[in-house]
């Protein structure tokens, strides 16, 4: 189940780019790898990124996993449901489970579309 209306990072964070905001979560591969997870780190609102930095981190029952900001700009909001309920993320990914919103500062560059992931995912899994 990949949503063709997201772009998608090599390091699994799908983005929804809308009015120069974009939404931001793991893809249902990435929380598939990861298994249940325990605890999201989000970001800070206000925080300054650019594209492939770290912004936040994962943890589950099986691994820690870093998360990265698929686009340059400034952390406009946080999910404040997953500081409760971080099995959203496993739940929902693509809905309940968004992490953050950043406001764009640069057009979104190295991102794929939905058939293009598909084929990098197919590739992990081999």
């Amino acid at each position: 189940m990949i949503p063709e209306n997201l772009l998608y990072s090599a390091s699994h964070e799908w983005l929804s780019l809308e009015d120069g905001v974009g939404t931001v979560g793991i893809t249902h591969f990435a929380q598939e790898q990861l298994g249940d997870l325990t605890f999201v780190e989000l970001p800070e609102i206000g925080r300054t990124v650019e594209a492939g930095e770290e912004i936040g981190a994962l943890e589950s029952v099986k691994a820690a996993s870093e998360i990265y900001a698929p686009i340059a700009g400034e952390v406009v909001e946080v999910n404040p449901e997953l500081e409760n309920a971080p099995e959203l993320v496993n739940e929902d990914p693509y809905g309940k489970g968004w992490m953050f919103k950043i406001k764009a500062s640069a057009e979104p560059e190295e991102l794929m579309d939905a058939a293009a992931y598909a084929e990098r995912i197919a590739e992990e899994a081999h």
